[in-house]
């Protein structure tokens, strides 16, 4: 009967051992996972997940705060509506590389940290900055790029491996040579929002 007792104490020690090793492997998996992800996985997280939240509040690295509603994730970059009072939802592009922070509800927290589902990888998703700006550039979109020094509205001539060209002329009007009033280059860096009307 004694043996009983201690062959049952010893499965159960055994089992309580191999039951807490499992719910540390687990945890330090789910630590490396968390370790894993990028900014681009938990902004695609909230606005995809199971409980979809299509509306972001982003704070820019030069303290803007945006409301924005994601249309597409790019490799380095997202396009949105900008929810703006009174302006309708004009869309923008905005590098991941210009976000100060982003302002989560509660509920999207979790949605942001849900692990990935395996969806086919999209040509989108491997798509930088350069090739969407090259993109405007060859549709001749008058836009507003807005960097550290301020707003500034043209017209991209060219685009370059880390710097846009852009003919600086009022909003509203086309890029024509009489209305261009200065010549910019803007790296990439520095680049914050660019503002499509």
């Amino acid at each position: 009967m004694r043996w009983d007792n201690l062959f049952d104490d010893l499965e159960g020690q055994l089992e309580n051992e191999l039951n807490a090793e499992d719910l540390e492997l687990r945890a330090e998996e789910e630590r490396l996972r968390l370790g894993r992800l990028a900014l681009r996985q938990r902004l695609t997280g909230v606005v995809n997940g199971p409980v979809p939240s299509r509306v972001l509040r982003v704070v820019l690295v030069d303290s803007q705060v945006l409301t924005v509603r994601p249309t597409t994730f790019g490799r380095d970059w997202m396009a949105a509506d900008l929810l703006e009072a009174g302006t309708g939802s004009p869309q923008c592009i905005l590098p991941f590389a210009a976000i100060g922070a982003v302002i989560l509800e509660p509920d999207q927290v979790p949605e942001s940290l849900a692990a990935e589902t395996a969806a086919p990888a999209r040509l989108v998703d491997r798509i930088g900055l350069p090739f969407v700006l090259r993109d405007l550039c060859r549709r001749r979109k008058s836009l507003q790029i807005q960097t550290g020094v301020g707003p500034v509205t043209g017209t991209i001539d060219r685009v370059g491996r880390d710097h846009v060209d852009l003919a600086v002329h009022a909003p509203g009007t086309l890029r024509r040579a009489g209305e261009v009033r200065q010549y910019r280059i803007v790296p990439l860096n520095q680049i914050h929002l660019v503002r499509l009307d």
